[in-house]
């Protein structure tokens, strides 16, 4: 696994399409913090783990795209679109902004910023 910046979350991102989240947790710092703005802090690789987990169970996709992405040292801040589909469903894509920061290499604090009452409507 890279500690370029870049890199490392165009990897992490990539995952998403297997639905797997024992594959992310490489890229988790164990101290790891998210923030989901409209949700609850998650603190902790293990219990970040399980939450995408979660997720993985609900939608039949998951695809992450970068759109523009800005780094500076240990900081990458990324505009995305979310592409969720539950099952039966068609793809709903979901404009967000996440901010990462790395620590060794991995995420320790991921932040996404996005319209969650829109997000619900296209789901």
């Amino acid at each position: 696994m890279t500690t370029d910046g870049s890199k490392v979350i165009a990897e992490f991102l990539a995952l998403f399409a297997q639905r797997d989240a024992s594959k992310l947790a490489p890229y988790f710092h164990p101290d790891i913090v998210f923030q989901n703005y409209g949700d609850g802090e998650v603190r902790g690789r293990d219990n970040l783990v399980d939450v995408w987990a979660g997720v993985f169970r609900n939608f039949e996709q998951v695809d992450f795209t970068t759109l523009h992405s800005a780094v500076n040292g240990d900081l990458v801040i990324e505009e995305q679109v979310h592409g969720l589909a539950l099952p039966g469903r068609k793809l709903a894509s979901i404009k967000n902004m996440a901010i990462y920061r790395l620590r060794d290499g991995r995420i320790v604090e991921w932040r996404d910023y996005s319209n969650s009452a829109y997000a619900r409507t296209l789901l």
